[in-house]
């Protein structure tokens, strides 16, 4: 029995020291140089090439390499019938949801504002804080301790998501209070999972729709944005700025408009980043159990596309 890494443009190294460090006599193949293809019965995935899965004929399990999936459930030659587990870690959830906190207190306390104002040498000590009420549209585990985190420190805040909720600890608007939601938050942070209902999401009607002046942030998925839009929204006044994390194509091409953009701040794809060493125990523990037809770890619901 064999675990495959596929995942083209990474080093996967650090997976396969983190694997055998858990579990040294792992049998471990790696893509593009995969020359038993027969004894692979569980896939680690990230980016990997559509239809590649095809040479796998014994194939019982595909595990994500990081908590979305949306890369391999957009591949049409995932056989249906294929389980697929995702990593779950406390430390991606630490890492988002600092990253996030980071976003709005630079917001909060307009430390882009101060940086610009220290190169033209203004002493401007009008307004220092803007009124803060923060929304997070998705409240799985990541956006749930954004919430709890903000809230703790005194923010007012909300949630959005595309189902009912009963008892959450804050307010919460689902799938048909949109626009109430938006009406009542001016800072919009976004960590929905990627699916049909939410691609493109975050686009001109909706930021018509916010609080004037609202300032964005999205860790989630590129394609939940219509990049196009961005701009227009912003000298329309219907945003203030912009925090993104993630694009549609990555790494952002270089004559990309939002590298130009003074109102958008641009980091890497690095807000939250699966750690080999911290998720491999999850991947091996999947491996072990599906060598002894055990229940697995963190499987997707494919129905919701998490």
């Amino acid at each position: 029995m064999s675990l495959a890494i596929i995942s083209p443009g990474r080093n996967p190294q650090v997976w396969i020291d983190a694997l055998r460090h858990h579990q040294p006599d792992i049998d471990i193949q790696v893509f593009p140089d995969i020359d038993r293809p027969e004894e692979v019965e569980m896939a680690l995935l990230w980016q990997h090439p559509p239809g590649y899965l095809s040479n796998f004929p014994n194939l019982r399990l595909i595990s994500s390499l990081g908590a979305g999936v949306d890369h391999i459930l957009s591949d049409p030659a995932v056989p249906a019938h294929m389980p697929i587990v995702r990593i779950v870690d406390e430390k991606l959830t630490w890492s988002m949801t600092n990253y996030v906190v980071m976003g709005v207190l630079n917001f909060h306390r307009q430390i882009t504002r101060y940086q610009a104002d220290q190169k033209r040498k203004v002493w401007d000590m009008s307004n220092p804080e803007i009124p803060v009420k923060v929304g997070v549209m998705g409240v799985g585990a990541l956006g749930g301790d954004v919430l709890d985190k903000l809230n703790y420190m005194g923010f007012k805040v909300a949630g959005f998501g595309f189902s009912e909720k009963s008892g959450f600890p804050h307010p919460y608007y689902s799938k048909n209070e949109l626009k109430d939601f938006l009406s009542r938050i001016n800072v919009l942070v976004c960590l929905l999972p990627l699916t049909q209902d939410t691609e493109g999401i975050l686009n001109l009607d909706l930021f018509r729709q916010c609080t004037p002046g609202t300032f964005l942030i999205n860790v989630a998925r590129g394609k939940h944005l219509a990049e196009e839009d961005l701009i227009p929204a912003l000298d329309q006044g219907f945003l203030s700025g912009a925090l993104l994390d993630v694009y549609r194509v990555e790494p952002l091409p270089q004559d990309h408009p939002f590298w130009q953009e003074s109102r958008i701040q641009l980091t890497p794809h690095i807000a939250s980043v699966t750690n080999p060493l911290a998720a491999s125990p999850q991947i091996i523990d999947n491996f072990n159990r599906l060598k002894s037809n055990r229940p697995l770890q963190n499987l997707v619901n494919r129905a919701r596309g998490y």
